[in-house]
């Protein structure tokens, strides 16, 4: 025995205070081990919760993961529109002008003048 006192022991004979000490620890160790025994079914119940959580978590991470790279995915190609579309549309094609037609005096030009487009 490692934890007796020299002066509880007499001979091989325990002395009344060894006796109450080790009465004292036993009584304690039953009532804590007791008190702990009925809180088995809790520990479990905890640990059950505990895990369902866990698998509750991963379950919403990858839907929100999911859900995020689709809010990117649709937000890329909206900007990508703007870009093309508002920040640089397109040039819109010009009608041509219709052409002006003068009418040309043969007696004020030569005939050369005739054949060139003004």
């Amino acid at each position: 025995m490692l934890w007796k006192k020299e002066e509880d022991v007499v001979g091989n004979q325990p002395t009344r205070a060894t006796m109450a000490r080790y009465t004292e620890a036993v009584d304690e160790f039953t009532r804590n081990a007791s008190a702990f025994l009925e809180h088995i079914p809790l520990f479990s119940k905890a640990r059950e919760a505990y895990e369902e959580a866990i698998r509750a978590s991963a379950e919403l991470r990858r839907v929100l993961d999911t859900g995020d790279e689709t809010l990117r995915t649709l937000m890329s190609e909206i900007e990508e529109t703007v870009n093309v579309h508002v920040v640089n549309p397109t040039p819109e094609k010009k009608r041509p002008e219709p052409a002006r037609v003068e009418s040309i005096k043969a007696e004020e030009r030569s005939s050369q003048v005739v054949n060139e487009l003004p």
